[in-house]
């Protein structure tokens, strides 16, 4: 084939078996709570349920840091990154035994100067570990959002780089030498590069690639409103489509 275009669970997986990497979290300083405190919205299901237990926050305390820096709503910097203070909390970081670390910073979406820099220098002081910022992965406005997709984007680099290359490895030793593509979530698809950089992209490209495929079958055969069910060895994905369209959203919710 001239490429080979493929869905995969790999992230899938490493959510639901806590699989990943030991993750931690730099932020602006006064924002090391934004994962704990949330929307501060309860699912309509638990609104009243006296026994109801919140989900841990995404990061433990111990493993967010907290930087002096301060980016504008309007994207001006009023507070230049402390470079001295960031060199003390790497050397935390490394002490906390995170793996990989998500950088997301307060409106970094209008200026990602300051949170790009955090990086350069953590990539430096510390080359051992897995970095992402969160105005390459979510370059929107609310913060808690932002930095959760940031954190699992962090959590799952170096499932997604293990796998990738492992991919790659083995498809040029059977000779193929095509271009390699992944399904992403959203339905589309996307280069391993980005696969790699990107992975949170990929936590629904197993079941978004049985929906595609689905919809294209039916279609084929004049089919417009059904159910799909793609059950494997972790999980069962439902999708309605209606009208010849699958239902889509904007938002995932994951809860241990």
């Amino acid at each position: 084939p001239d490429r080979l275009v493929h869905g995969t669970t790999v992230s899938t997986n490493a959510m639901l078996q806590r699989s990943g990497a030991t993750k931690a979290i730099l932020t602006s300083a006064g924002f090391g709570d934004v994962l704990e405190i949330g929307r501060t919205r309860r699912m309509l299901a638990s609104l009243y349920d006296p026994k109801f237990v919140r989900p841990p926050p995404l990061v433990p305390r111990p493993r967010r840091f907290e930087v002096a820096e301060r980016c504008a709503a309007d994207g001006s910097v009023l507070l230049p990154l402390d470079e001295q203070q960031l060199a003390e909390i790497g050397e935390q970081i490394r002490a906390s035994g995170a793996q990989a670390v998500a950088v997301c910073f307060l409106h970094s979406w209008a200026d990602p100067s300051n949170e790009r820099r955090a990086r350069d220098l953590l990539r430096i002081q510390l080359p051992d570990i897995w970095f992402t910022t969160s105005s390459e992965v979510v370059p929107e406005f609310r913060e808690y959002e932002r930095f959760s997709t940031t954190v699992i984007n962090a959590y799952l680099l170096p499932v997604i780089d293990r796998y990738v290359k492992a991919l790659a490895t083995r498809l040029h030793s059977a000779g193929y030498h095509n271009p390699v593509l992944t399904m992403s979530s959203a339905g589309g698809v996307m280069d391993l590069d980005t696969a790699r950089t990107l992975p949170v992209r990929t936590i629904l490209s197993g079941p978004a690639g049985g929906v595609a495929g689905a919809t294209w079958v039916a279609s084929a055969v004049g089919l417009d409103d059904f159910i799909t069910c793609d059950m494997g060895g972790t999980s069962t994905d439902v999708c309605l489509i209606e009208s010849g369209r699958p239902s889509t959203s904007t938002e995932s919710a994951l809860m241990g």
